[in-house]
């Protein structure tokens, strides 16, 4: 039996990992959670989990009165009651959290030699070179929840051997069909409508504009130790193919199956130890001949964003941490009506340019990194938002 603190509950991946959880009770124990500000979640995981221990809300002034409406349980909050739970007894930690405030729980589980269950991407965005120093330093394991690095990891375990590139799959996003010219005008209702995913809205924005898909490279980067130049991006309207790898030969083995999260949840959860299949074929083509697939090669003009993993990965230090505090504020910015869809890409771009890196930073360096670019984000967002 083992045990679990879940990160991030109620939002889109947490959830699905509690339904995994509940259709799998002869393995899992599920003794410790965090819910943020969606405190109106509690009282049914709590109903459903009563092996629950522990629960973590975001605001510390709503503590006393939920720890008198839930006596047997222990409250705790804010960034420091997330690590409290993972001080928990237990065995796992999956980190479903969204943004820069996942990462400190990551280090935090990897030090106290957890096994993690990784959907936070940032963490690894912005603090890979900690995560892969604490998975050498200790005992821990980590787990990627994400279907194209769970596909990887898939393909991988079959056959490691003679890798010519890793391929991530991606959907496009709302507007993969729009031109760059027909973004300019295009509203947060309609990024928010992706195509075959159903996430959170931070993700689906970050899709759209292929963010998404920049921090999945850098992803791939330290989960599997491959340099830029051997992971590669291509477009799949379906979301059949969750991603590949191309070996020397020309053979490609493949994930296959219908867009379902709870899947690469479950195979983390169980460490890639439960059955699973992979494809082998000699070319995309057949995949489209036979399950009606269809494939387009990427282009950077259209996305240009994803050129920020090469720099991310080749140069390090603290571009990671620019990248993603930036694009979380602009997000933010883009959903609250405050600027256009295409500004999200400009503040990104001039943050970058403007950016001294850190060399060798530790968290304290990354930390104080992220609070000052978001201060930078905001200044230039307040600049768009007076332009308009």
């Amino acid at each position: 039996m083992r045990k679990v603190c879940l990160l991030g509950a109620s939002g889109s991946i947490g959830t699905q990992t509690l339904d995994v959880l509940r259709k799998n009770r002869a393995d899992f124990e599920l003794v410790a959670f965090s819910v943020g500000e969606r405190t109106r979640d509690i009282h049914n995981i709590l109903r459903r989990f009563p092996t629950v221990k522990m629960v973590c809300i975001k605001n510390g002034k709503l503590l006393n009165e939920y720890k008198a409406r839930y006596p047997k349980f222990k409250f705790v909050s804010g960034d420091e009651g997330l690590l409290q739970l993972i001080d928990t007894d237990c065995d796992m930690v999956v980190n479903a959290l969204v943004g820069f405030v996942g990462l400190k729980p990551s280090l935090y589980a990897l030090e106290k030699n957890k096994i993690l269950a990784l959907a936070n991407k940032e963490s690894l965005v912005v603090g890979g070179e900690l995560i892969n120093r604490a998975l050498r330093n200790g005992s821990g394991k980590l787990y990627p929840i994400d279907s194209e690095h769970s596909a990887l990891m898939k393909c991988l375990m079959v056959d490691d051997q003679n890798v010519s590139k890793l391929m991530l799959t991606a959907s496009g996003g709302a507007f993969r069909n729009l031109s760059r010219e027909q973004l300019k005008d295009v509203t947060p209702e309609q990024a928010l409508m992706h195509p075959t995913w159903k996430m959170g809205p931070k993700i689906t924005i970050d899709c759209a504009t292929m963010v998404n898909k920049a921090f999945e490279i850098i992803e791939a980067h330290y989960l599997f130790n491959y340099p830029v130049d051997k992971i590669g991006v291509k477009l799949h309207d379906e979301s059949y193919v969750h991603s590949y790898v191309i070996y020397d030969n020309g053979l490609i083995r493949a994930d296959i199956g219908m867009p379902d999260m709870r899947k690469p949840i479950k195979l983390a959860l169980y460490e890639f130890k439960s059955e699973f299949k992979t494809v082998s074929v000699t070319s995309l083509e057949k995949f489209e001949k036979k399950k009606g697939c269809h494939f387009h090669d990427f282009d950077i003009n259209r996305y240009p964003m994803v050129k920020y993993a090469e720099m991310v990965i080749n140069k390090k230090d603290t571009y990671g941490a620019v990248f993603n505090a930036v694009n979380e504020e602009a997000v933010k910015a883009f959903l609250n009506h405050e600027i256009s869809f295409l500004d999200i890409e400009d503040i990104i771009s001039v943050a970058m340019k403007k950016h001294q890196p850190v060399r060798h930073p530790d968290y304290a360096l990354i930390a104080s990194v992220d609070r000052n670019a978001r201060v930078l984000a905001r200044e230039l967002i307040e600049e768009r938002r007076k332009r308009a």
